[in-house]
């Protein structure tokens, strides 16, 4: 697993509590599998474009805001 996949499933993780949702909320949100969305917060998922647009617009968030500050 790369630092960037775990920082940003971190990311995923602490904007998506701040939003109020837990896990299994914000999977069916997504319309991802719960299982995947804890891969995606642990950094065992490298999501696609596609996805990573989805977990922004779920979470009501520009894109850019979904990975850590460098």
């Amino acid at each position: 697993m790369t630092p960037l996949r775990r920082s940003f499933g971190q990311r995923i993780a602490e904007l998506r509590r701040a939003a109020g949702y837990k896990q299994d909320e914000f999977a069916e949100r997504c319309g991802f599998a719960r299982s995947y969305m804890s891969r995606i917060e642990t950094g065992g998922a490298n999501p696609s474009l596609d996805a990573i647009e989805l977990l922004a617009s779920a979470l009501k968030v520009p894109v850019r805001d979904l990975f850590p500050a460098a």
